[in-house]
């Protein structure tokens, strides 16, 4: 996993903004920031979950922690009437290994079917 001074200056990169434009938007210097950046100061929890919200990601995805960028807002989607996507991993991970191939061999399948009925749809009927 990336460090969470690549993670900041690839998300700031990423909507094209300068350390300026997001040192206002957490009440601070351009120099502050940069040293948020550069590793020279530690991120404080206003500037860590004001950077998460603004993003759109989890905190522990800004500071390296996972590869995983949904924040809460991600977690608590819900997948269908009676789940959220936290809780679908939740259960995910209570299964056995076995069990967990068989979820992602079942995905991985679901997306194929998916891409195959996506194809025929823009290719039309065949003659």
């Amino acid at each position: 996993m990336k460090p969470y001074t690549e993670i900041l200056r690839g998300l700031r990169e990423d909507k094209d903004l300068k350390q300026s434009d997001v040192a206002n938007l957490i009440g601070t210097t351009q120099q502050q920031y940069s040293k948020y950046e550069m590793g020279e100061s530690e991120l404080t929890l206003r500037v860590l979950f004001t950077l998460a919200d603004y993003y759109n990601v989890s905190v522990d995805f800004l500071m390296g922690r996972t590869d995983c960028r949904d924040g809460v807002d991600g977690l608590n989607k819900k997948v269908n009437e009676n789940y959220t996507a936290g809780e679908v991993i939740s259960d995910i991970l209570t299964l056995d290994a076995a069990g967990r191939a068989a979820v992602i061999d079942y995905i991985e399948m679901r997306k194929m079917k998916q891409a195959c009925a996506k194809k025929k749809e823009k290719d039309g009927p065949r003659p």
